[in-house]
């Protein structure tokens, strides 16, 4: 009897031993699951992952601009043609609209690609470059249009990088660099009321005919971007600045509009106005687009 007694007891503290055992590893897992615990809220810290942005947008601005055919061969003559300020709505075939933005704490990288197809705009032919052979010759002929038409497509490119120099709640301002690239192709179908002769009677400009010319863009550009929050609602007002250019092309843009945030992301209106400005022999000598624009921006 009693060596039942004492096998009963060496169980029973061998028994006691598992279960301090066991306790033990249970308090090492949590004290590991609670050192642990910092580690992964500072891997899910928004500053130390990417966010990103896609915003489609309508963006319906008026046209202006000159283009230049030109240089003409020898003894041959080439149109200079202004584009009519006109709105985008009223030509419009196709246009494909949308920007995107990757971030990671204050930095980022941001895109926007514009793609315009604009048919039959109102447009005149405001001189005519003569080359008989000696050089060229200009010739005025803004009174002789009767029904002149220009049909533009382009693709406007810009990709940015940028650091935020002011990360706040109620305000934000970030610089930024990069480029933008302009590809243009222009057809101007011309009607004017007399065959136009360069000044030595040797070089003609036919009373109706048809040009059509393409040339790409690109310009370097430097600029700042940022939004202030209107109160203590939602509302907030956005803008954005650039300037550059390259050897013969400056160009600018500007935008500014007000906005509403939602938890997905936010609606934005604004205004925005591009221009550039070329020297020398170029299918663009100048051209600007400016309008209200409406983009629904979606944050993941």
């Amino acid at each position: 009897m009693q060596r039942e007694i004492a096998v009963t007891s060496t169980g029973a503290a061998a028994r006691g031993a598992g279960v301090r055992r066991r306790r033990h590893r249970c308090a090492a897992a949590l004290a590991g699951l609670a050192l642990l615990a910092p580690v992964q809220a500072m891997a899910q810290d928004p500053a130390d992952r990417w966010t990103f942005s896609v915003m489609p947008y309508l963006w319906l601005p008026s046209v202006d601009g000159t283009l230049n055919y030109g240089p003409p061969s020898a003894g041959g003559a080439t149109a200079e043609v202004s584009v009519d300020a006109s709105t985008i709505l009223d030509n419009l075939a196709f246009a494909m609209m949308i920007a995107g933005e990757a971030r990671k704490g204050r930095w980022l990288v941001g895109t926007d690609v514009v793609y315009l197809d604009l048919h039959s705009g109102d447009s005149a032919v405001r001189s005519i470059d003569f080359n008989p052979g000696t050089g060229p010759i200009n010739v005025a002929t803004t009174q002789l249009n009767a029904g002149t038409q220009s049909k533009l497509k382009g693709v406007v490119w810009t990709l940015v990088g940028g650091y935020a120099a002011v990360q706040a709640p109620r305000a934000s301002l970030e610089a930024i660099g990069g480029f933008r690239y302009v590809g243009i192709e222009a057809t101007t179908d011309w009607q004017l009321t007399a065959t136009v002769t360069d000044p030595g009677g040797t070089v003609t400009f036919a009373r109706t005919g048809s040009a059509k010319k393409s040339e790409d863009v690109w310009a370097a550009i430097v600029g700042a971007k940022g939004r202030v929050r209107l109160g203590d609602g939602h509302w907030f007002a956005n803008y954005y600045v650039d300037l550059g250019g390259a050897s013969s092309t400056f160009t600018w843009q500007a935008i500014a509009g007000v906005g509403y945030a939602f938890k997905w992301g936010e609606v934005v209106f604004d205004y925005r106005y591009l221009a550039y400005n070329r020297s020398g022999d170029k299918l663009i000598d100048k051209l600007t687009f400016g309008g209200f624009g409406l983009g629904v921006n979606f944050r993941f």
